[in-house]
């Protein structure tokens, strides 16, 4: 009797194992979701990301990707990588130079042999806490869901006024705000009277809170067959008018960790380009997008 009831145990425990791994989550926020060394399809690439490792205070990945022959693939340069997981501040970074800079570290950065192949080593940091990480994401301020875009005014010297959640499920709102001129001049309030200040180029770095609650943003993603992105406007290409430019970015996916119960993320964009254009007339837009994660565990 005792054998044919462990027995029984037994099957029940089997069934419940593998009903558990049925049931296992294939994406987090409608973002499909992978293991690390798996292969995953976005934005017309197919990427793979493997040999997750931790160095000179950066997270550094391994990238192969190719095109996957699924519509129109992004540009390779627009790729932006992200560390997922219980982050204070979300650190992202375009693949194509994501190492500049980083004399610690000696790898083979990611480069494009050809236009339909990626391949080479990917740096997000600094990152000193290795407990927070656990993934890593991909995304494409180029991929952006028709008929998603809800976007905002963010104009010197106030910056982003408080959302509602009504149109995006999220609020969003500026908790700095610092203007500068391309030479490094900083301008404050008192500037708006000087005909001088706004001529040539310049960058307004901005400080932004996102928050919302998880459980709706997951069923919006759903619905809406991806994640959001905020991107701020307008920026320039490649490493822009200041090293904090081109640190902090232009966009930042929101993708929190899926084991919480609210979204609440702290990021800083940039808007940069011809003065008046990044200072006065900068804008923030909530965007639908695709993305892809692939996790530690």
């Amino acid at each position: 009797m005792r054998a044919l009831f462990a027995v029984v145990v037994t099957v029940l425990l089997v069934a419940v194992s593998g009903c558990s791994e049925e049931a296992a989550p294939s994406d987090t926020y409608a973002a499909p979701t992978a293991k690390v060394g798996e292969s995953l399809q976005v934005s017309g690439w197919n990427i793979s990301v493997s040999n997750v490792r931790f160095e000179a205070e950066h997270v550094l990945v391994d990238v192969d990707a190719a095109h996957s022959g699924d519509g129109e693939p992004v540009a390779p340069e627009s790729l932006r990588f992200g560390l997922y997981g219980a982050l204070v501040h979300p650190i992202e970074t375009n693949g194509l130079g994501g190492c500049q800079n980083i004399d610690a570290l000696t790898v083979t950065p990611l480069a494009a042999p050809s236009p339909d192949r990626l391949s080479g080593t990917v740096c997000l940091g600094p990152q000193r806490d290795q407990s927070q990480v656990r993934g890593v994401y991909v995304y494409s301020p180029q991929d952006r869901m028709p008929g998603t875009t809800v976007a905002y005014a963010a104009a010197f010297p106030v910056g982003l006024l408080p959302t509602t959640d009504t149109e995006t499920g999220l609020t969003l709102k500026s908790t700095s705000l610092e203007a500068f001129r391309a030479d490094g001049a900083q301008l404050n309030q008192s500037a708006l009277g000087d005909p001088e200040a706004f001529t040539g180029n310049g960058y307004m770095l901005l400080g932004l809170d996102i928050d919302g609650l998880a459980s709706r943003y997951r069923e919006d993603s759903t619905r809406r067959g991806g994640p959001l992105m905020v991107v701020a406007a307008p920026s320039l290409p490649g490493k822009g008018l200041s090293y904090a430019c081109s640190a902090y970015g232009a966009s930042v996916l929101v993708l929190p960790d899926a084991s919480r119960e609210a979204v609440a993320m702290r990021a800083s964009l940039c808007t940069q380009g011809e003065i008046n254009s990044a200072l006065l007339y900068a804008s923030v837009s909530v965007i639908g997008t695709h993305a892809a994660l692939w996790t530690l565990e």
